[in-house]
């Protein structure tokens, strides 16, 4: 996929120009998982986010994403603040009183026992919309269970109606869904929402994100089955779960696949006369049938090489696509025209490639895209802005309490 054609250079921690979120501001006191993924893509739709970390050696060491992870903080500023301590918490406080949004993912009950959670904003800020996720909710029986993405795909039944592995487990997926989607999507999606709702002057909004309940709301189309007529889903159990061969994936004459899925009746006709199978168009869902089409369109598959194959049938009206590995999808020449890439470029010179703002809606950004040092901070830039004196900030500085 080709990269965006040079323009302006901006700012590492600019926010996208003009878009639709741009003037909101958001503290981030994440550094990985549902709610960075939720951040990533409030700065993408031009919200102005601020990652508030902790201060090296002051408590336990944060998880540290590698440099191009969550696109490298391309739009982002950091603060660093020792939350423990009564002039961290001020600090953070101070910053919190005019921003719009604060998103966090601590165990439930921590941000409280600190006194930055939503009661401590909300007496300083009214209209803040206060965002916890965390991985089963702020309450319940399972709110202290530690998890991951994984897990929130095993409670939800997204597992258990995946085909099984080779060893006949629930395989493991290829992307963390439910980080992505059930978390990060699900919390950008509220947070809009609520800002949305607010009035000027107004109140905000407490958000609790389960990731858990994320992962049920993808599972819906069965879950609603199950719920309505008592079905049982799970492997086999339909067409999207593998009942029937037309819709699976196929291996070519070069141990690369095809993916398939030729649901509705004309698209299966059309695929099967590409193949050389028209005698099992009348039979696509015949329950008694299924294997002999499946070992019909396999032997049928074998005889060329997936891209032959895509090249022929993409023109046939045959919903058939090719199973690209990574590297093959980011440089899809059909993406080009999408600008999917975008180059980026650190502090010290490093260029490198990322993933450019994809979704509906997003401003493109001034390109190279800058990215910020990982190693430095906006802390005092920040803090003042939000009030606090030169001479305060270099005391708590003096005291390791800012960084």
């Amino acid at each position: 996929m080709a990269a965006r054609p040079p323009a302006a250079r901006q700012r590492a921690g600019d926010p996208p120009t003009g878009g639709p979120l741009a003037g909101v501001t958001v503290l981030d006191l994440s550094t990985v998982g549902p709610a960075a993924r939720a951040t990533r893509l409030l700065a993408d739709y031009g919200a102005s986010v601020v990652k508030v970390g902790a201060v090296p050696g002051r408590g336990p060491a944060p998880v540290t994403p590698p440099f191009f992870a969550y696109s490298a903080g391309r739009g982002m500023r950091r603060v660093l603040l020792d939350l423990r301590h009564p002039d961290g918490r001020h600090g953070f406080l101070a910053l919190a009183a005019s921003a719009d949004v604060v998103v966090e993912s601590f165990r439930p009950g921590v941000v409280d026992r600190l006194g930055i959670g939503y009661e401590d904003v909300r007496a300083r800020n009214p209209g803040i919309v206060y965002c916890s996720t965390s991985g089963y909710g702020q309450d319940g029986a399972r709110s202290g269970w530690a998890g991951h993405d994984l897990d929130y795909l095993a409670v939800s039944g997204y597992l258990a109606t995946s085909e099984p592995a080779a060893g006949g487990g629930p395989p493991l997926p290829g992307a963390t869904v439910a980080d992505a989607a059930a978390g990060g999507l699900h919390a950008a999606l509220a947070i809009t929402t609520a800002l949305v709702a607010r009035r000027p002057g107004g109140d905000g909004a407490y958000l609790d994100v389960s990731v858990a309940d994320g992962a049920l709301w993808l599972m819906s189309l069965v879950v609603d089955e199950h719920l309505a007529t008592g079905a049982a889903p799970g492997p086999g159990h339909d067409v999207l779960t593998g009942r029937y061969a037309c819709y699976g994936t196929y291996r070519a004459a070069d141990d690369r696949f095809v993916a398939v899925a030729a649901i509705e009746a004309k698209f299966f006709a059309n695929l099967c006369r590409a193949l050389g199978c028209e005698e099992w168009i009348d039979r696509q869902y015949d329950d008694a049938a299924q294997d002999d089409i499946r070992a019909a369109l396999a032997a049928a598959f074998a005889r060329c090489d997936r891209d032959v194959w895509v090249a022929k049938l993409s023109a046939e009206d045959t919903c058939v696509a090719p199973v690209a590995t990574v590297a093959e999808a980011c440089s899809d020449p059909l993406g080009a025209a999408r600008t999917a890439v975008v180059e980026a470029c650190r502090p010290d010179g490093q260029r490198f490639l990322q993933l450019a703002p994809l979704l509906a809606g997003m401003p493109a950004p001034a390109v190279p895209v800058a990215v910020p040092d990982p190693a430095a901070t906006d802390t005092d830039e920040l803090l003042r802005a939000a009030g606090v004196s030169p001479e305060r900030i270099a005391a708590w500085r003096r005291e390791g309490v800012v960084a």
